[in-house]
């Protein structure tokens, strides 16, 4: 149960640092992108700091033995850039790009009442269901 309380709490969280930076406002993704219009960099200073401490924070929590909830850490056992990863991220940058979304901004402005997420969470979840079916190869 404890386990469960502090999942929530963690994506409690990251949803509040996603409203605080605006990065459940579409609007703010797009006009990251549009560097010849209304060009916004506060996108790529989220970012930027999100990799800094996810550098910090990775070097601290990999030198212990296991996760403080978890019996083993997870980690990428692919560590080769194939033609799969490069058009996934394609995909990913591209359908980013259109909607404004990614899946945790998406996710967070589920209840907003915005029509545009109601229509990005259903293909997003249909996009990961038909991957999981068909997408795999040995």
């Amino acid at each position: 149960m404890i386990r469960l309380l502090i999942c929530l709490l963690a994506g409690a969280l990251f949803g509040l640092g996603l409203a605080v930076a605006q990065m459940t406002n579409p609007l703010k993704v797009q006009n990251f992108l549009d560097v010849a219009g209304s060009w916004d960099p506060s996108l790529a200073f989220v970012m930027g700091a999100a990799v800094l401490i996810t550098l910090v924070m990775f070097r601290l929590v990999l030198k212990r033995d296991r996760p403080l909830l978890g019996d083993r850490f997870h980690l990428p056992t692919q560590l080769q850039v194939d033609r799969r990863l490069l058009i996934g991220a394609a995909l990913f940058g591209v359908g980013w790009g259109m909607s404004g979304y990614c899946p945790g901004p998406a996710l967070a402005t589920l209840l907003s009442g915005n029509t545009e997420v109601l229509l990005f969470v259903p293909a997003m979840l249909l996009g990961g269901f038909l991957h999981r079916t068909f997408g795999r190869t040995a």
